[in-house]
């Protein structure tokens, strides 16, 4: 399991869920954890990898603070032949035409995260470009939210 950063490109996997998480998230568990919880980024790649294992899937877990970096994440679970994505591109979810474009680019079927509502929160949190083309949402259910996503995942 690869818990933060973007490595080289590994073998095929039939059942990859390539987990890409964006700016901020690695200071989880420390900020604002009344809005966040207190898992750390850590926690919920190990909870991803002992699930993953029961769903006989393969996980890798990543984070970066670049817009770009997570747009290649998403170039490379194409190339890889993901089975799909879990994105929780953070505050990109509301401003990043680029990741919108990105996932209408691939094959892959991304599911967006994110561990609060972001309806039941500022305005300017509603709008998200990555719904838009993502297979589907699941939001406001903290490091359990990754957990249904890869549920969902799974069956697709």
């Amino acid at each position: 399991m690869q818990a933060h950063g973007f490595g080289g490109v590994k073998a095929v996997s039939e059942k990859l869920i390539l987990v890409l998480n964006g700016p901020n998230l690695n200071l989880l568990g420390k900020r604002e954890p009344g809005i966040y919880g207190s898992a750390t980024l850590d926690d919920i790649a190990k909870a991803l990898e002992e699930r993953a294992t029961a769903l006989e899937l393969t996980i890798e877990t990543r984070q970066s603070n670049h817009e770009g970096a997570l747009v290649d994440g998403l170039h490379e679970a194409q190339a890889r032949g993901a089975h799909a994505v879990l994105l929780n591109a953070g505050a990109y979810t509301h401003t990043s035409i680029a990741l919108l474009d990105a996932i209408r680019a691939i094959d892959v079927p991304v599911i967006e995260v994110h561990l609060s509502n972001p309806h039941a929160r500022e305005a300017f949190r509603h709008t998200s470009w990555v719904a838009l083309a993502a297979k589907g949402t699941v939001a406001g259910f903290g490091a359990d939210s990754y957990l249904l996503a890869l549920e969902a995942a799974a069956r697709l």
